[in-house]
């Protein structure tokens, strides 16, 4: 389990909305440090299986939540108070969220997003932004599965807030001699590392599926930092964020773990198994079926060159084999790196 770590003694109430693996993982990290969690939950069922168990057995069975977490289904007791908001909807989720939230958000009050995706072709803290512009609005991203930082396993990410007082006062909120979190100024570029690598992922995980080896996920991998790199740098992002924590680091962990469930998700419709029945048996949200309709729609609009992109969406909207997706992209016209 973590190290206790003191920042100056600053001990706070922080609100935690939504009670999803990743949700719980940062929930623990922070009680950890001495403060008040408030665990938000959808439903009053899972409030109460969280209070009983102290344990969220669905997502990280056999990690004890800390005394300090108070779980519950009350959004107003939650945020009430709240020096700090983490939000962890997943991205189909997050308008209905935000919507909730926003009566009792209150001007300046700092709300920081941990999920990775997109609403369309918004960007969540856009959606945040869009429904609570009251609030002072953060990310924070990177290689971080929920079961390691649940466990106290060393992990490094990124906090990308509009102005250096706020990253550097969450840097201090979330650090850990575990959890080293380093500080952005490219909202953009974070946001968009941490959506647009799901997709490259759902295509490792096709690769291994298909039961190619480990040159052929390096190259899919490789290009496709390339494809983020162009897309996100057209977006307004910086190039640089891309091949950083929130960018390849984020991607290499998500597209080689069998932890992550967009690899899990790539590996099945690579051995054959349907869209459908892919998400049935994951069972749980894959940010990167969501994010590959959303990321070739953008590519089209930046007029941004995209391949592996573009396979994925045809893959799982259009009904493409993976074994003629992979030749296209073999033999497309010869060009440099």
């Amino acid at each position: 389990m973590h190290c206790g770590f003191d920042t100056g003694g600053m001990k706070m109430k922080i609100a935690v909305i939504g009670s999803g693996g990743w949700g719980t993982a940062i929930s623990i990290l922070l009680a950890e440090k001495g403060n008040d969690i408030y665990l938000w939950s959808w439903i009053q069922e899972e409030t109460d299986r969280l209070s009983r168990d102290r344990e969220n057995k669905e997502f990280l069975p056999g990690v004890r939540l800390d005394d300090r977490i108070v779980c519950s289904h009350d959004m107003k007791k939650c945020l009430e108070g709240a020096e700090v908001v983490v939000t962890a909807a997943p991205s189909p989720a997050t308008r209905t969220t935000a919507k909730q939230m926003a009566q009792y958000i209150v001007p300046g009050q700092k709300l920081v997003n941990i999920s990775k995706g997109l609403e369309g072709k918004l960007r969540l803290s856009e959606v945040y932004k869009s429904e609570i512009p009251q609030a002072d609005i953060s990310v924070l991203s990177g290689p971080s599965h929920a079961e390691e930082v649940s466990r106290g396993i060393p992990t490094t990410v990124v906090v990308a807030s509009e102005n250096s007082e706020t990253s550097e006062f969450l840097q201090d909120v979330f650090m850990t001699p575990v959890f080293r979190v380093y500080t952005s100024d490219d909202i953009i570029g974070v946001e968009l590392g941490g959506a647009l690598k799901n997709v490259i992922a759902l295509c490792a995980g096709i690769s291994d599926g298909l039961g190619y080896g480990d040159n052929t996920k390096a190259a899919l991998i490789t290009r496709g930092v390339a494809e983020i790199t162009r897309l996100g740098t057209a977006m307004g992002a910086r190039a640089s964020t891309f091949s950083g924590l929130s960018g390849l680091g984020d991607l290499i962990v998500t597209g080689t773990s069998k932890l992550s469930r967009n690899y899990r998700a790539g590996r099945l419709i690579g051995s054959g198994m349907s869209l459908k029945e892919t998400l049935e048996k994951v069972h749980m949200v894959v940010e990167g079926v969501n994010t590959a309709g959303a990321a070739y729609e953008l590519s089209r609009e930046y007029n941004v060159e995209t391949p592996i992109i573009e396979h994925a969406y045809k893959i799982l909207f259009e009904g493409m084999d993976p074994r003629e997706a992979v030749n296209l992209l073999m033999t497309r016209r010869r060009t440099t790196e």
